[in-house]
């Protein structure tokens, strides 16, 4: 299909079940509808629901086919995404979501005109024998793809690489020195997360290995500006082409309501910079003990700060439980507990805010590229070590000092990184640098040339889609 650049493709995009995953594939869906491609974009009803709905511009390229999401034992029945499950519960949702290949097998063969491409996630192992070659659009960090390695060095019982401890040194095919790795606890999770098998009876790395050896080329979300030595090794490894399609910033939220507002309006009264915003997205959340002392760190920081606080869903105390007894009293002076909704662009985006709390989370820490603060960086779960590596080593980051085997930490290490990266002189360097990285990074047109290459490939590559 060589030399067809204005041929306009009709694309089904389908992530996996959470919003983590799905948002960056609306992002993408309307960068390609900006362009003029049809996208049909695939999840469930209640999904859909809650959902943003794009512009109204580009409204009329982006069909919402809604699936019905089977039920089995164990699975709520308004559970249709992994926030509205704990941890341990999401594994009956992978089991839902592959008796979804039938309905997702009809609309393929039924749908008029037949997609030019399928762009899917890394859980749907099954998606490559019904749609021959698709492209598989990761929403993780290049460097966590690269630290996973060739599909057959992924752990697994058939792997080489089989225990946590493997995973805290580099692996051998990064050719240049690096600190890239997992510490103990980091890894232990990871296993337990993603290397055992779940009740599907597929293991996330067995999930992701399928996915790779059935696409036809690997769509990141991410920039060289960004990635640079780890986009280049990928395509060794996956021995396919791996194609950067930029940073796929969010738009500004709307206000929110009063709640929003609120916040808004408080952080006018502070002075530039001095803000710590802390939150760690939709669905990473602290044990009660951890939140604990790093509310004790905030309190002992003594600087001000926002805290998006989320209860987890496992949890049925009260947010009062979540923090330490009179926290919110002695605080209230300088911080806001929110509980609600935030806008959280708008936040990143105001003046007063001089540095960003976060769980390393990649969507949370691209928003936070585009606005220039230094992160302070507690990382949980999957990718989020890796993550918080990749920033400390470019120069925009803190990591909290923690425990190698179980990942605790102390008030005073959350309190010295805190000041670190906001007030303290010995972290201008910090700031100085995340300053200048989101100089590159804002440049639109820039970003917008991963897309436009992105769609040359789409546009001179056949897929067996059409064969399905």
């Amino acid at each position: 299909m060589a030399n067809e650049e204005n041929r306009s493709l009709h694309v089904v995009v389908f992530p996996w079940l959470a919003f983590g995953h799905m948002l960056p594939f609306l992002e993408l869906s309307k960068a390609l509808a900006r362009k003029g491609h049809r996208i049909s974009f695939i999840t469930t009803s209640r999904n859909l629901q809650r959902l943003p709905r794009p512009p109204p511009e580009i409204s009329d390229l982006i069909h919402f086919v809604p699936l019905p999401l089977p039920q089995v034992d164990g699975l709520p029945t308004d559970a249709e995404a992994t926030s509205d499950l704990p941890a341990d519960r999401v594994e009956y949702l992978k089991l839902a979501f592959d008796r979804l290949e039938r309905p997702f097998r009809q609309f393929i063969q039924q749908t008029s005109p037949k997609p030019d491409w399928i762009i899917q996630d890394f859980a749907h192992h099954w998606v490559p024998p019904v749609a021959e070659e698709p492209v598989f659009f990761s929403i993780v960090s290049a460097g966590f793809l690269v630290f996973s390695g060739p599909p057959s060095e992924f752990p697994s019982e058939s792997s080489s690489r089989k225990t946590p401890e493997q995973f805290t040194v580099p692996p051998p095919w990064i050719p240049f020195p690096s600190k890239l790795c997992f510490r103990l606890h980091e890894a232990r999770r990871l296993f337990s997360d993603s290397v055992e098998l779940n009740l599907s009876g597929v293991s996330d790395y067995q999930r992701l290995k399928l996915t790779l050896d059935g696409c036809k080329a690997v769509a990141t979300r991410s920039s060289t500006e960004v990635e640079s030595q780890w986009l280049e090794l990928l395509p060794k490894l996956y021995e396919k082409p791996v194609i950067p399609v930029g940073l796929l910033q969010p738009e500004t939220e709307g206000s929110g309501g009063s709640e929003g507002n609120h916040i808004l309006h408080w952080l006018s009264k502070q002075s530039s910079r001095s803000v710590v915003y802390i939150a760690f997205g939709s669905e990473a959340t602290l044990r009660t003990e951890f939140t604990h002392e790093l509310a004790r760190g905030l309190e002992l920081a003594k600087l001000p700060f926002i805290w998006a606080l989320r209860k987890p869903s496992d949890i049925a105390a009260d947010f009062e439980e979540l923090l330490p007894e009179g926290f919110e009293e002695r605080t209230k002076g300088y911080g806001i507990i929110a509980k609600g909704w935030v806008p959280q662009l708008k936040i990143l985006d105001h003046e007063s805010v001089g540095g960003f709390l976060t769980h390393c989370g990649w969507s949370s820490v691209i928003e936070n590229f585009h606005y220039g603060h230094p992160l302070v960086l507690l990382p949980i779960f999957i990718d989020h070590g890796i993550i918080a590596r990749i920033l400390v080593e470019k120069g925009i980051a803190v990591e909290i000092e923690r425990d190698e085997e179980d990942g605790s930490f102390t008030k005073e290490a959350v309190a010295a990184a805190v000041r670190l990266a906001v007030v303290e002189e010995e972290g201008e360097w910090m700031r100085r640098r995340a300053k200048e990285l989101r100089e590159v990074l804002v440049n639109k047109d820039r970003q917008g040339k991963y897309i436009d290459e992105f769609i040359n490939y789409l546009q001179n590559h056949e897929s067996k889609t059409s064969n399905a």
